[in-house]
């Protein structure tokens, strides 16, 4: 007789279980579908004009600013390879009040990696580098730490595309423009150590354009700021920009803003090629608009229109999450296919307390530049490109996979907290009518228990570490579903100790 009540018992959970789940996802669906900024708030259509999307991203822009709680953002749209429009929203500093404006300048951190890849290329077109050559032969005091790979086998080209061989360096090493800096020897001295065989696969390296600020110091015996102040920056009309910070900037750099909210005081980095720009939004659109070779001649100031076809021009796939965003790289470029043969160029970039984008098509004279002070970004970036992208004709881009997996958190999390909420509610029952008890477990139920207290021993373990992390991907991806999912996984590493603490009376374990 036990055994048949246990056997209903099991029958009456599981059926309940699946009940559950299917109502739980039709809920999820619902949720998704009435949040408001799941989805384009307007839906631009390509024949909309240029008005008409201002005004969407006039008041898109702010729900998305409040949602992530994101200070400032300066946003630039080219059309025809013309900077045809930009603004700029929220705070540049929360204490004092002061507003984000179009002429600030702002770290646009990793961005300055495609503007480095510039003036190597110039110097490539001059035949001062071989982009075939070992770097080797480039430098006259410094060398390549030694590793077990072969470091003649590291190239301009390699260097350029990611595919070196070195690590993606140091995170979070910053420091104040007014202190000491480890020179860039000593910086890549330390860091400068080949990972892997170059030229292998794909390996993004902070690190590697690094050593492309060296070489280009190195060639030239010029200091890499000023190289590309006056070769590549002022030809482009990029007076708004500075590979080195200055008091004399005319706005102050706003303060950065950390996943929590933190304020970010000024820093500098060691090396500045591989992020250490500083430009107003104007100037990162008139860099995007300069390589739009069918609608302007202003990117053949600096290279012709060869070279700058070359940076376009997919040279190793990526693979790992980066993959899911982007097909390939190219030199100082990420690039991806549009469902209509035309290829989008682009670049991100992520500091502490700044996010920083822009995409461009080429061919048809598209691009959009999204400068934030906030490591809470990515969401925003995401949906204002969805929509750009939309607006234009475009088939979705790749960054749109965040808000697709933001919708897939999201239902998931939904579904863990409704189904942590029946077991919880059935665990309380059973220890309120006397069918758990707070005691040791018998002997057929120890395994379980024990299991039980190791699940539940891992999940806090990890949401201590994450809680104590300074970044974590997840965070910065997700910023909000993420403290869901951390709340969601505490409630259940809860309901796991205390079904190990009070087990069944009787050998019918749940959970």
């Amino acid at each position: 007789m036990s055994l048949i009540r246990q056997r209903t018992d099991l029958l009456n959970f599981n059926y309940m279980t699946r009940k559950i789940a299917s109502g739980c996802w039709f809920i999820s669906i619902i949720l998704l579908l009435n949040e408001k900024i799941t989805g384009p708030l307007v839906s631009p259509e390509p024949e909309i004009e240029l008005n008409s999307f201002k005004t969407h991203l006039n008041k898109r822009l702010p729900v998305l600013m409040k949602k992530y709680k994101i200070p400032g953002v300066s946003l630039a749209i080219i059309n025809d390879g013309q900077v045809a429009w930009y603004n700029s929203y929220g705070y540049a500093d929360l204490k004092t009040g002061r507003k984000m404006t179009n002429d600030t300048y702002c770290r646009v951190e990793s961005i300055s990696k495609s503007i480095t890849a510039w003036g190597i290329m110039q110097l490539v077109e001059q035949g001062v580098l071989d982009p075939t050559q070992s770097v080797q032969i480039y430098f006259k005091n410094w060398r390549i730490p030694e590793s077990e790979y072969s470091e003649e086998n590291v190239t301009v080209r390699a260097l350029l595309s990611h595919c070196s061989g070195f690590p993606l360096g140091t995170i979070g090493a910053r420091y104040s423009p007014f202190e000491n800096l480890p020179s860039l020897e000593v910086s890549l001295s330390e860091e400068a150590i080949l990972k892997q065989e170059p030229g292998l696969s794909f390996a993004y390296s902070n690190t590697g354009f690094n050593l492309l600020e060296l070489i280009i110091e190195e060639v030239t015996d010029r200091d890499f700021a000023e190289f590309m102040k006056n070769e590549v920056l002022i030809p482009l009309g990029m007076y708004n920009s500075s590979f080195t910070w200055s008091e004399d900037f005319n706005s102050e750099v706003p303060t950065g803003y950390d996943l929590k909210g933190n304020p970010i005081p000024l820093y500098i980095y060691p090396g500045k090629a591989s992020g250490g720009l500083f430009a107003s939004v104007v100037d990162i659109a008139t860099f995007v608009a300069a390589g739009m070779t069918n609608f302007s001649n202003t990117g053949n100031k600096v290279l012709n229109i060869q070279s700058i076809n070359e940076l376009y021009t997919p040279l190793v796939d990526i693979p790992g999450y980066l993959g899911l965003a982007f097909e390939c790289y190219g030199l100082g470029h990420f690039i991806e296919y549009l469902s209509n043969g035309n290829i989008a160029v682009s670049h991100g970039g992520q500091g502490t307390g700044w996010m920083t984008h822009f995409h461009s098509v080429p061919t048809t004279g598209d691009g959009i530049v999204i400068l934030t002070n906030s490591q809470r970004s990515w969401p925003l970036i995401s949906y204002i490109l969805t929509d750009w992208a939309e607006w234009n004709g475009f088939s979705r881009i790749g960054m749109s996979k965040i808000i697709l997996g933001h919708k897939i958190l999201r239902a998931s999390i939904v579904l863990l907290v409704l189904v942590l909420s029946v077991q919880l509610w059935r665990l309380t029952k059973g220890i309120y009518s006397g069918k758990r008890n707070l005691k040791l477990p018998s002997k057929s139920s120890r395994f379980i228990s024990f299991m039980q207290f190791c699940i539940f021993g891992i999940i806090i373990s990890g949401l201590i570490w994450a809680a104590t992390r300074e970044y974590l991907f997840v965070s910065s991806v997700f910023p909000v579903v993420s403290k869901w999912l951390g709340h969601s996984l505490l409630i259940a590493a809860i309901i796991l100790l205390l079904s190990a603490l009070f087990p069944r009376n009787r050998n019918n374990h749940a959970f």
